[in-house]
């Protein structure tokens, strides 16, 4: 909330009711002002918005007026450094975009535990990140439990990785360091060991409706038929009988995640306390996982429901009195086109989640390194939605997660019904199944050999490193990998490194496979650190060496040169008149090219070339040449 939102409302002041009063009251003076403000602004609108989901009764009212002070009384255990933190980040509400730096990756195979990631701040600052995204790290049901996506508890942390402590110690680290932690929290589902699971299992009362438990086959089956299966190799289906319920759990992912029923209100405000619980413990950002499937409701897929967006914007209302320095990202992977709501539509514009991903982007620039075409990496920049202020784009090249190229789809079916072919195409290729391919990634989920559902691997694999047989095919594959960082770059208001990229670090071995429990596929592209290519990572005669240089070429030149490059300045796509030639202009004065194609090319520019904003020494004429999967970053004179 800005200060002229502060002002507006301090001049129109609301009768609250007495429990938030009582919260208020009970402030240290310090906050009362500011925290009342707070709530004068959110409240009709977090009141207005969870009445349209659960109903305007007076056991509802109730519940929201304890929901809210409990929000309060976050705000008065708000740590001193973060209720600072907060103050000044409310005057400046866009502090996320540019020139904001993402890292991704897991503990126990970043660093061992939160305390060994604290020992490897010095390579992220090396690096620039301001945002690390520790994959899950409480505490989760026994192995396997999805890579931790199952969790036991959000009070306490995986006790492999270390405790709450820990964790507000590592909290404090990074932000000295000028780093945000990044938690995921898993909202659909917990784990069948949670104790909420626990006690349905155990038959008190109440606990069964924390969960969407079905009573006959007749019910499952209707469900099912409007369906999407996530898993349909290792985890087919949508429900699992648990014979202890005499029922069939929702359970949308794994048998052992069992979805959370957010029908029950109890079930939001226990979730909403969670959240804020670990923000006080130090957690700057969400990442709120599959925030699609949080409402059910039969006849539809049950994916991206009114009502989903409803809780999410209750969610940052609440956020915006507790903790209104703490970001929301939704992980919504889905066509672009379907993602505005994410952050919120008409007068809810803004009000939802601050971040999305942009996955079409993600799947396009595979699609175009494997056709060595830019045509859909066109269409879909072209036909990005502008965000409401506030909003931001993560843009990544890799993840935890496998490439979904079914995100594609809306573009792909706009050139015409036969289009959809294309992905299958890419998926094959990637997995090293088309003669001529050069990545070893693998085929992750598909439910037919005639359908692309999934590709694993590390980015390094995908883009031939680990198949090439000689010192110019090496050479040939980082600089594919370092094209897609410098599209993302280009492109993202929040750019993301997935953990080894930075390293160019190879799939996860074989032998370490085998040892992991359960059969996930995505374990590939989830490898330990490599701490002996971390030592050679400015040796620019090595592999490693070549791909960490160049991208923090590309990371030094996006912090300096943020007059040109900022992701608040309007970003389009121009015709470079090479159909392997990606042409982006971002404001008046920053261009650039993106070589997918095996072979060189050139490419005309309207004004002379002032400046290469990566490599200054290097000179360019007009019309600009462009090696084998080049990337430029041009500040040109004149226009395009």
């Amino acid at each position: 909330m800005s200060a002229v939102e502060n002002h507006a409302v301090l001049h129109r002041p609301l009768t609250l009711p007495p429990a938030l009063e009582q919260s208020l009251a009970q402030l240290p003076v310090a906050r009362q002002s500011v925290v009342r403000a707070r709530v004068q602004a959110q409240w009709p609108r977090l009141r207005e918005i969870l009445q349209g989901v659960y109903g305007e009764t007076a056991a509802i009212n109730s519940w929201l007026e304890t929901l809210a002070a409990g929000a309060v009384d976050c705000a008065a255990a708000r740590p001193d450094a973060l209720w600072q933190l907060d103050l000044e980040r409310e005057q400046k509400p866009r502090w996320h975009s540019s020139p904001m730096l993402g890292y991704c990756t897991y503990v126990d195979k970043f660093a061992g535990t939160l305390n060994g990631v604290a020992e490897r701040i010095a390579h992220l600052q090396e690096l620039g990140v301001t945002y690390l995204h520790l994959l899950p790290f409480l505490k989760a049901g026994t192995a396997p439990n999805d890579g931790g996506f199952a969790v036991a508890s959000y009070e306490e942390i995986e006790p492999a990785l270390g405790s709450m402590q820990d964790l507000r110690a590592l909290s404090t680290k990074l932000r000295a360091a000028g780093i945000s932690l990044c938690s995921d929290f898993v909202l659909n589902h917990v784990s069948h060991e949670h104790p909420w699971a626990q006690k349905a299992l155990a038959g008190e009362a109440g606990y069964r409706d924390y969960f969407h438990v079905l009573d006959s086959a007749e019910d499952v089956a209707a469900y099912e038929e409007h369906l999407i299966q996530i898993f349909p190799n290792t985890a087919p289906g949508n429900f699992t009988y648990v014979p202890t319920l005499k029922g069939w759990a929702w359970t949308t992912f794994y048998p052992y995640q069992w979805d959370l029923n957010y029908a029950n209100p109890q079930v939001f405000s226990e979730m909403s306390k969670a959240l804020l619980a670990l923000a006080n413990n130090g957690v700057e950002a969400f990442r709120l996982d599959s925030t699609g499937f949080l409402w059910k409701r039969q006849g539809t897929n049950c994916m991206n429901q009114p009502e989903a967006h409803q809780l999410l914007q209750a969610l940052r209302c609440l956020t915006n009195i507790a903790a209104p320095g703490v970001l929301l990202k939704a992980e919504a992977i889905m066509p672009t086109r379907d993602l505005p709501p994410y952050f919120g539509l008409g007068e809810q514009a803004g009000k939802e989640c601050h971040i999305a991903y942009h996955a079409s982007l993600m799947s396009a620039s595979w699609v175009a390194l494997a056709e060595q075409k830019v045509e859909i990496l066109a269409d879909v920049l072209a036909n990005t939605p502008a965000l409401p202020a506030g909003g931001a784009w993560m843009t990544y090249v890799r993840c935890h997660d496998d490439i979904g190229w079914n995100v594609l789809r809306p573009e792909l079916d706009a050139r015409g019904p036969e289009q959809r072919a294309r992905l299958l195409q890419a998926s094959r290729f990637f997995a090293g199944e088309l003669p001529g391919s050069y990545a070893r990634g693998a085929a992750f989920q598909a439910s037919s050999p005639d359908v692309a559902h999934g590709t694993n691997g590390m980015g390094s694999a995908l883009v031939g490193l680990s198949s090439a047989t000689s010192p110019q095919e090496q050479v040939q594959a980082i600089d594919r990998l370092l094209l897609l960082y410098a599209l993302s770059l280009f492109v993202g208001d929040v750019p993301l490194i997935y953990m080894g990229d930075e390293l160019a670090q190879a799939n996860t071995p074989a032998e370490e496979l085998i040892s992991r429990n359960g059969p996930d596929g995505r374990e590939l592209h989830r490898p330990y650190f490599d701490t002996q290519a971390y030592a050679l990572r400015h040796a620019g005669e090595t592999i490693t060496g070549q791909m960490f240089g160049g991208l923090c070429a590309m990371l030094a030149a996006r912090r300096q040169h943020q007059n040109v490059l900022h992701s608040a300045l309007p970003l389009s796509v121009f015709a470079t008149g090479n159909a392997s030639v990606l042409g982006l202009r971002r404001g008046s004065r920053a261009v650039g090219l993106f070589n997918f194609s095996a072979q060189p090319c050139t490419v005309a520019l309207g004004g002379a070339v002032a400046l290469d904003l990566v490599a200054p020494q290097r000179a360019h004429g007009n019309p600009v040449e462009l090696p084998a999967y080049a990337a430029l970053w041009l500040d040109v004179e004149g226009t395009v």
